[in-house]
């Protein structure tokens, strides 16, 4: 735990990839079904792995401006046509790659998410604070029946996380200050860059967000005010 005094937030703000939804085993399984058996020796899981891998460079080499803004869409478009002929796959229509591409969009929650997300709305303010686009996260919200009061993402800001301008727009739009706002992730460095402004923080264990056989930091950390095993042990700590 912080020493930050008595956790009280009155909104909570979601990571979505990873943290909210199951991308991995969704977007190894559309590949799939897109390929038809066409490439039976492609090692799928293995392509989804450097897929993420080089959306999060994307992200990093990516500079602050709103006015030129790169959609999360066409840095995984980019990095797609970039990987399938290293991985042998190069007779894909045109739109089947834009199919595949698009599949970073039809996620699912964690079977956790929504009945945790359900009580906790009971009681605070729920919102996204996502690196997808805006269009992206509203589908996988509508899809996924994820009851969010409100949606923010980096497109908002101009920049992606963990920039501190993105969770400082979330703090403006909702009318509160760092502390009584607690950022909740899967990934370590999200919940770190918001506990630098003064947010609280949750840190929630996805072991299977990279699959069965993926490699996840999911060890608890006494700096985060809270750490749980999913959404609904979320709900217990936070007496919902």
């Amino acid at each position: 735990m912080t020493d930050q005094g008595p956790i009280a937030p009155k909104a909570l703000l979601f990571d979505v990839q990873g943290t909210a939804t199951d991308f991995h085993s969704v977007v190894c399984a559309e590949a799939e079904r897109i390929s038809a058996g066409r490439h039976p020796g492609v090692d799928w899981v293995g392509f989804v792995d450097r897929w993420r891998g080089e959306y999060f460079s994307a992200l990093r080499a990516a500079t602050v401006d709103r006015d030129n803004w790169t959609t999360v869409h066409s840095v995984y478009r980019d990095a797609l046509e970039r990987l399938l002929p290293e991985f042998g796959v190069t007779d894909l229509t045109e739109a089947e790659r834009e199919d595949l591409a698009l599949a970073w969009q039809r996620l699912v929650p964690w079977p956790d998410t929504v009945p945790g997300l359900t009580r906790l709305k009971t009681r605070y303010t729920l919102a996204t604070l996502s690196n997808a686009d805006v269009a992206a996260v509203v589908r996988i919200s509508r899809r996924g029946g994820m009851p969010w009061d409100a949606i923010f993402t980096a497109e908002m800001a101009g920049a992606f996380k963990p920039d501190p301008i993105v969770y400082r727009m979330a703090a403006t739009y909702l009318g509160l200050a760092p502390s009584e706002i607690m950022m909740v992730a899967s990934h370590k460095y999200d919940i770190r860059a918001a506990a630098a402004l003064g947010f609280r923080t949750a840190f929630v264990a996805r072991p299977l967000e990279f699959g069965a056989y993926g490699t996840v930091d999911v060890a608890y950390e006494d700096e985060f005010d809270i750490n749980a095993c999913d959404f609904l042990d979320l709900a217990d700590q936070l007496g919902c």
